[in-house]
């Protein structure tokens, strides 16, 4: 029989849209095709995969790699796939996974050459968005610092495209605490700020960006908070050459992203 809105399981599944509910159990949903086969390329991460009979069938290797890993492969009719899915349009697939958040000191004792930081970003877009770029950019750590958004918020885990998957995600209370870590660890801490005394033309050109870097990104409505701007090793501003009064976080993260990916290449 197909799992049903009303059967136990997809309820108790539902109840991970709720951030609590997810800091509870430590699970989450990684929703439609990509996110799952990204979630399952990761061994152990999923718990189970939700379905429908049409999507199962069109994604018949995705349902045979989890069932393979001993993952519960559960069919749902298609209000109950809608049930857990949140976008408008659902692709068929739910996968509930664990967390895959580790801790800060285990993150740096890989040694990563480029690390971002979401500091106080509450947007899932724009963090989803960062941490996408950062995976690309070949960034080794995301850490989400103070208060902000959950990266197992269903917008979040969207926007990252499989990233989330990708990279050390790294939750954190106290972003200065982050950054005196950051600096221990060996690498050069850079804030942005559109007010920033360092061009980053200017940085790249002079070879300082070749060095092991954390950059530190705030919202774009608040900015980064002063202490950390005044944590941080530089305040980088992105140049403007045209008009426009400022670019949005993701921009900014991905141009200040990819001038360390190339510098460090």
């Amino acid at each position: 029989m197909l799992f049903t809105p009303r059967t136990p399981r997809v309820v108790a599944a539902r109840r991970l849209h709720r951030r609590r509910d997810r800091e509870a159990t430590g699970r989450f949903l990684a929703e439609g095709p990509q996110a799952v086969r990204e979630a399952l390329a990761v061994p152990g991460v999923v718990t189970e995969l939700f379905g429908t009979p049409a999507a199962l069938d069109r994604h018949a290797a995705l349902a045979a790699l989890a069932a393979g890993g001993d993952v519960p492969v559960s069919e749902v009719t298609e209000d109950g796939l809608a049930a857990l899915a949140e976008t408008v349009a659902p692709q068929g697939l739910v996968a509930v996974c664990r967390h895959l958040d580790v801790p800060l000191d285990q993150a740096l004792a890989r040694t990563p050459r480029l690390v971002a930081v979401l500091a106080e970003i509450r947007d899932p877009g724009n963090a989803g968005t960062v941490l996408r770029t950062a995976d690309a950019a070949g960034a080794g750590a995301v850490i989400f610092a103070g208060d902000a958004v959950d990266p197992y918020n269903g917008k979040c885990v969207r926007a990252s495209a499989g990233s989330l998957f990708h990279v050390d995600v790294v939750r954190s209370p106290d972003p200065v605490d982050v950054v005196a870590a950051l600096r221990q660890a060996g690498l050069t801490v850079l804030a942005t700020t559109g007010y920033g005394d360092d061009d980053l033309d200017d940085l790249a050109d002079a070879g300082r960006l070749a060095a092991p870097t954390a950059w530190l990104f705030g919202s774009e409505a608040h900015g980064l908070p002063r202490e950390l701007t005044e944590a941080a090793d530089a305040r980088v501003r992105v140049p403007l050459h045209g008009r426009a009064e400022s670019l949005n976080l993701a921009a900014a993260a991905a141009v200040c992203l990819y001038a360390s990916a190339r510098a460090q290449r």
